[in-house]
């Protein structure tokens, strides 16, 4: 609680006037497209145009139609020419520094970037993701442990090195020295970093989109939940680490006025659980997706942020299904992070660390995703506009603009505006009296479930109730509606509203058929019918409950087989 008063502290000081660091513009931006694939150069374009890079800094490069490429060819077709092309457009100036001795190390002369007017790379749909291992390149420092002695690499990580590539080891990971920073102008290639990333996906579409969703966001602000999913391990656990990362995500959205819900459960979020109106995710740790993510119910906002921590998270972008990215990314979230390859989990991205530098710090998507890896020349690639900044205006500036546009997303910021205020101490009865006479009230689903927790809050659940009925009643999103339902339901029932509490899971099979927990819904309905006197809806929805709960027998010892159809 302390570690989040700070937080709150913080985020409130820097709200009003909001200090701004350089997030870069689009002739801060240089982007690729490979010439083989017709589409890449479709996303490049389009991308250019909506951030006005000029036409002179995107460039076609001839490369392999595959998400992998060979150490040799990344070298040959990508790294060196681009090298060339940076040069000869003075995008980046080369000289020669000198590194002095250090531990036990000779001093040194080295290449490296002494003048830049860029600072991001964008790759789109069509650049290979991944170089693979190179068993042909010998390379020991002798400083290497064996596990990270390993040349394969996101090919967005290798170029965030190209302002040193030139002179350093490419077997294992490079420290990145910006772990951490709060200060976003030190992100340069004169420093020896140029943000990578790329607008990628299962589809050139979804790619093409990010960039659409992302400035959508910065003019309306990122909205909505946010959900975090952590494995509950104890301290001192070997893997403690990820959780203690989401953890401090999960507190830095709170902070900033989100409805934040976290699982910690061991397992990931349960196919059932009502993820609505996702706004940002965080969770571990499973191979391929599951729970909501699975049945694709998820919701997402545009803009939303979404990553779920996992060896292979990115080892293909071009799926709807295996992995994470690039699931993710077909589901709506419009920006990520993931792994081609085994980084270790201190070698993937703090994710802490990331919302602090995106939310609190206001930084670039770019700037916020190179701040939380600890090291580069790995294994992370970054999936977004990396000029996304959704937090570059002020709340009260934001929400102004919302109202003069009579824009419904207003709801959310008056949400916002709730949940700190809660976090400041103030007293939830002066927070009911304020939303009850505000006139928004009366056409939004977002605040009235709002307003019925604030009612439970203050030990009224029949109001809560009353609440909970008006929600319904405003169109909710289908996930939405799920939780309402749900809700509602749970709460008649200690009023002795076993009657209308019935009749809402009757309603809820109706509406929502496909809902993958239907035994605890049946459930619920056999105790309610055997309380009302309902014996033969009791039998009917035991009958379910069998169905669903039925196990077959296992085939008697020595019994024929049945093969094939």
């Amino acid at each position: 609680m302390k570690r989040l008063l700070i937080l709150l502290s913080l985020l409130t000081w820097l709200m009003p006037g909001m200090r701004i660091y350089a997030a870069g513009q689009g002739d801060q931006v240089v982007v690729i497209y490979n010439t083989r694939v017709p589409e890449s150069r479709d996303v490049a374009e389009h991308y250019a145009a909506m951030r006005h890079v000029p036409g002179w800094q995107v460039f076609g490069m001839d490369l392999p139609e595959r998400e992998t490429i060979s150490r040799a060819e990344f070298q040959d077709m990508l790294q060196k020419p681009l090298e060339k092309k940076l040069e000869a457009r003075n995008f980046m100036r080369f000289g020669s520094i000198t590194i002095p001795a250090t531990n036990g190390q000779p001093r040194k002369v080295v290449r490296a970037v002494i003048s830049a007017s860029i600072r991001y790379l964008v790759l789109c749909y069509g650049v290979p993701l991944t170089i693979v291992k190179d068993p042909s390149l010998k390379e020991d420092d002798g400083q290497v442990p064996p596990a990270f002695r390993r040349n394969e690499a996101a090919v967005d990580s290798e170029l965030a090195c190209l302002p040193v590539l030139d002179h350093m080891l490419l077997a294992g990971p490079r420290q990145n020295f910006f772990y951490g920073c709060t200060n976003a102008a030190l992100f340069n290639p004169t420093n020896g970093i140029l943000l990578v990333a790329r607008l990628d996906g299962p589809t050139a579409a979804i790619a093409r989109a990010l960039v659409d969703k992302a400035m959508e966001a910065e003019t309306n602000g990122l909205w909505g939940r946010a959900y975090f999913d952590t494995r509950g391990l104890p301290v001192g656990s070997a893997y403690r680490l990820g959780d203690d990362w989401i953890n401090l995500a999960a507190e830095v959205a709170h902070a900033a006025g989100y409805d934040t819900i976290v699982d910690s459960n061991y397992s990931t979020f349960p196919p059932g659980f009502p993820m609505s109106q996702t706004a940002l995710y965080a969770g571990w740790y499973e191979e391929n997706p599951t729970g909501p993510f699975a049945r694709q119910t998820v919701e997402f906002m545009p803009g939303a942020f979404a990553y779920h921590l996992q060896s292979f998270s990115a080892a293909t972008l071009r799926t709807t299904k295996r992995q994470w990215v690039g699931p993710l990314l077909a589901l709506g979230a419009t920006a990520t992070m993931g792994c081609v390859d085994e980084p270790y989990l201190g070698g993937t991205p703090n994710i802490g660390i990331f919302f602090a530098r995106f939310i609190y710090s206001a930084f670039s998507f770019g700037e916020a995703a190179y701040a939380c890896q600890n090291y580069v020349s790995w294994q992370t690639t970054v999936v977004g506009d990396p000029l996304y900044r959704p937090f570059g205006t002020s709340p009260l500036d934001l929400q102004k603009d919302l109202e003069r546009r009579h824009d419904p997303l207003v709801e959310w910021s008056y949400l916002r505006t709730i949940n700190v205020d809660i976090l400041r101490g103030k007293p939830v009865a002066e927070l009911v009296a304020a939303l009850e006479q505000l006139d928004l009230l009366k056409t939004s689903a977002v605040l009235q479930e709002k307003l019925a927790e604030l009612y439970t809050d203050q030990g009224k659940p029949s109001s809560s109730v009353f609440a909970l009925q008006k929600a319904l009643e405003l169109n909710p999103t289908p996930e939405q509606r799920v939780r309402l339902m749900l809700n509602l339901a749970k709460q008649l029932q200690p009023l002795g509203r076993d009657q209308d509490a019935y009749e809402v899971y009757q309603q809820f099979l109706q509406k929502i058929p496909d809902y993958p927990d239907q035994l605890a819904i049946y459930k619920s309905l056999v105790e309610l019918a055997h309380k009302l006197n309902h014996g033969e809806a009791a039998a009917k929805y035991q009958h379910q409950i069998d169905v669903l709960t039925f196990v077959p027998p296992p085939a008697a010892k020595g019994a024929p087989q049945r093969h094939g159809i």
